[in-house]
């Protein structure tokens, strides 16, 4: 099996919360960030999503925290395709942020679609998009799914 997709970074004073350890909302920063390159690095830069007209949306965060990150830590962010629609439209990601000595911190689980940004609408990913989504090391529960709207 191919190892996740990694990244690592410094956590900043600006991502600390009144308690000294990583706020919340950045723990989804730096997952959005691993996601993001990712993609850079398959060639689907912030240009050529704009000459698509087409962007990532996210429809569901999930987030587990186990233990504190606190200032200037390294962490590493793990990204791993989790889920995938049968049309490529839909799709799941799982990230672990792991602390330097590699114990797990968090687990993030996302759920997105690709966004026409002309019409608005969520639509089919380009082959090209999709083969480097499917090339995304897949983690031990991928399952094709069909994605349905929760109930309010």
């Amino acid at each position: 099996m191919n190892q996740p997709y990694r990244r690592s970074f410094q956590v900043r004073w600006a991502d600390l919360d009144p308690n000294g350890h990583l706020r919340h909302s950045a723990y989804m920063d730096y997952a959005a960030q691993t996601r993001v390159s990712y993609l850079h690095d398959c060639g689907f830069t912030r240009e050529r999503f704009q000459e698509l007209h087409l962007g990532p949306i996210l429809f569901r965060e999930d987030t587990r925290y186990l233990h504190e990150v606190r200032a200037n830590e390294t962490i590493t962010v793990t990204a791993e395709l989790s889920g995938l629609s049968a049309n490529g439209k839909h799709w799941r990601m799982r990230h672990q942020i792991l602390k330097a000595d590699g114990t797990l911190a968090s687990v993030i689980d996302v759920q997105g679609a690709w966004l026409d940004l002309v019409s608005r609408r969520t639509v089919q990913a380009p082959v090209e998009l999709l083969t480097a989504l499917r090339r995304l090391p897949h983690s031990r529960d991928y399952a094709e799914f069909i994605p349905q709207r929760p109930e309010l």
